[in-house]
């Protein structure tokens, strides 16, 4: 949904530029005369098939209209990039979300060694519960970290390869 909002108004912007001009082409007016033939001329004559050219210049326009849309979805990415990469830091972690309402959401959040709840609205951030690592562990808000064992073959760490066609799918477009 993101993605067609970021494409529409390029979409909207090029169909704008285009408009005049297709308006302003010669020939094309109100006063343009008609050449309609006269009775005695065939009817193979008097009609010509529609030109090659415009149908060129129609795959080049819209060839032109997509490389646009990608391009403007490309440079948005790597700014959202840039953005996401210099707020976060090494000891600031959102674990987890949760939407209660319009403008209101609670987050749970690492901080260091801490695990804190949050609650935010539209004018109010505020700290709900503060818990240590082991605390929110026992509670289970935070996963368990996978212990390794001593006699642990590099076969047995590494993560198990998807094998159907469906699991590689999820595997590429599930978020994580």
């Amino acid at each position: 949904m993101r993605t067609l909002h970021a494409i529409l108004p390029a979409a909207v912007f090029g169909c704008l530029l285009t408009a005049p001009i297709a308006l302003a082409a010669p020939g094309t007016g109100e006063d343009t005369k008609l050449n309609l033939g006269s009775a005695d001329e065939p009817a193979a004559q008097a009609s010509s098939g529609p030109g090659g050219g415009s149908l060129v210049r129609t795959i080049v326009g819209l060839a032109v209209v997509l490389g646009v849309i990608y391009g403007l979805h490309w440079v948005l990415k790597q700014i959202k990039a840039s953005k996401d990469s210099t707020a976060s830091g090494e000891s600031l972690e959102t674990i987890a979300t949760l939407p209660l309402g319009t403008n209101r959401a609670l987050h749970l959040v690492r901080a260091g060694r801490e695990i804190v709840l949050i609650g935010t609205s539209e004018s109010t951030i505020a700290p709900i519960r503060r818990y240590s690592e082991d605390e929110a562990r026992a509670l289970g808000l935070i996963d368990v970290p996978k212990t390794v064992t001593v006699g642990a073959t590099l076969e047995s760490l590494t993560p198990e390869e998807p094998k159907g066609f469906m699991d590689i799918l999820r595997s590429k477009t599930v978020v994580k």
